[in-house]
């Protein structure tokens, strides 16, 4: 009997490889993705597609109904870490509430397996390398959210038997990404300014520091989890293994897009200054062959930017406004970086 998986936020850029792989494996798989920050032509031709939000109870029990899900795969989210310190309602109620919903459906529809892309954002400032071990200590609404997820879904597993596997990916990037968000992304950010001819900006002096991870790391891992007994019931770090300071990445995108602007350095945000992780747990369980280096990655992507950039598809408007204009409901104007506050 063939498998059945939901993949929530299958028509951004990570959900869209997941589902990509999962088409590979022999999955049916439904799409659920309210277009928020995706598209539709990132959907595989395979899948099937209901254009919908987790935030819409209804909806999700109605599908876990029809479908009889065997496997979810959660991907679901608004990404934004610094503005989520200002859409705190907004945060929660797509991050956090909507999650439950999906919880919910799983543990009443006897789903074998819920998987959740977390974050590391949910480590906060921690000691590093950061480490499945440590415990949690997030910094911004959006992290706090994640770890709320984790920790509701231990309880769902010891309450009502729920399996889970957790992923904690961080800065990935790759084609499907959209470059044209402002606030989430930075290397998509660097790629759409340097597409202007318009410098880069950088919050602060540059010299915070990120481990990048390529979308072929992380996806084909998250999509095969399912099928390890081993990886139930675990949180796994998952991405790259090597920080770059944000100078470095400039420099590094600036040479895969084959083209020079000049770095504009804003005021210093609200931020952990430095984050990269631990890998050896993953490493141990899904023994991946080899990672792809930043040099690498960023060539493949800009490779994709450039054919995307001769053939642009036409821009759809959405209420996350992920495609350049600014977010329409800030709740917080207090603190908010004047960089963001700009045009509206």
């Amino acid at each position: 009997m063939q498998i059945t998986s939901l993949v929530t936020g299958g028509a951004g850029f990570i959900g869209s490889h997941v589902v990509n792989h999962l088409i590979e494996m022999g999955h049916r798989v439904i799409v659920l993705d309210d277009l928020s920050g995706g598209v539709i032509e990132n959907i595989h031709s395979d899948a099937e597609f209901c254009k919908g939000s987790i935030t819409d109870v209804f909806l999700v029990n109605g599908l876990f109904e029809a479908y009889q899900f065997d496997y979810v795969y959660h991907l679901a989210a608004y990404a934004a870490e610094g503005l989520s310190h200002f859409i705190r309602g907004f945060n929660y109620q797509n991050n956090l509430i909507g999650s439950i919903n999906l919880i919910n459906a799983a543990v009443n529809f006897n789903v074998k397996r819920f998987v959740f892309t977390s974050s590391i954002a949910v480590y906060g400032t921690n000691e590093l390398p950061l480490i499945e071990t440590q415990i949690p200590n997030p910094e911004d609404p959006y992290g706090i959210a994640k770890y709320a997820v984790e920790m509701d879904l231990r309880n769902a597993h010891e309450m009502f038997g729920l399996n889970y596997t957790i992923f904690r990916p961080h800065n990935v990037y790759g084609p499907n990404q959209n470059i044209n968000d402002k606030y989430r992304n930075v290397v998509g950010i660097f790629m759409n300014q340097i597409s202007k001819n318009v410098p880069l900006t950088v919050f602060g002096d540059g010299e915070q520091s990120r481990a990048f991870s390529y979308i072929d790391d992380v996806a084909p891992y998250i999509a095969e989890s399912v099928h390890l007994k081993v990886a139930e019931n675990e949180v796994f770090n998952i991405g790259g293994g090597i920080p770059f300071t944000v100078n470095t990445l400039a420099s590094e995108v600036m040479k895969a897009m084959e083209a020079e602007v000049k770095l504009t350095y804003l005021e210093e945000r609200n931020e952990v200054v430095h984050a990269y992780a631990s890998h050896e747990k993953f490493k141990s369980i899904f023994k991946p062959v080899s990672e792809t280096s930043l040099e690498n990655g960023l060539a493949k992507m800009a490779f994709w930017v450039k054919s995307k950039l001769k053939n642009p598809q036409p821009v759809k408007s959405s209420k996350m406004k992920g495609n350049g204009a600014q977010f329409p409901d800030i709740e917080i104007e207090k603190n908010l970086p004047n960089s963001w506050k700009n045009n509206r």
